[in-house]
């Protein structure tokens, strides 16, 4: 089970909101669990096609997590609507960094963009999280 701080940190690019937060995890300190929240409030219907995602610690180690989908789906967001989803990336030490993008379709002419997630500072379960942007 997973417990999400009560502030997000968002991003909007062309109508498309990234929220980010971080997620405490009660039994694991091996991982940082993050919740990302993809808003669209522009006139048109998207899709969100995938993640792209890094996460630096404070050792160096950096850990990617690229996927062309979410668990298998393409999402299509309707004007107005949002999807949230949740993860764990590996933590091998307290303080760790995550960036990076959700691709999407976007319009008639299927624009293709990448939108930046917020660069949040993930920490240990047992710790608080900051924001760096």
């Amino acid at each position: 089970m997973m417990n999400f701080e009560p502030d997000y940190v968002t991003l909007t690019t062309n109508g498309i909101a990234v929220s980010a937060c971080q997620a405490f995890l009660e039994q694991d300190d091996d991982v940082c669990g993050y919740l990302l929240k993809i808003e669209n409030n522009s006139d048109s219907t998207i899709q969100v096609l995938g993640k792209d995602l890094n996460l630096t610690d404070d050792k160096g180690n950096n850990y990617v997590s690229a996927e062309p989908t979410f668990h298998g789906e393409i999402l299509e967001l309707n004007p107005g609507e949002y999807f949230e989803f949740e993860d764990v990336m590996p933590a091998l030490s307290h303080c760790a960094v995550l960036y990076g993008t959700c691709r999407i379709m976007q319009g008639k002419n299927n624009l293709v963009q990448d939108i930046k997630i917020p660069v949040l500072q993930l920490t240990a379960n047992h710790y608080s999280s900051s924001v760096l942007n």
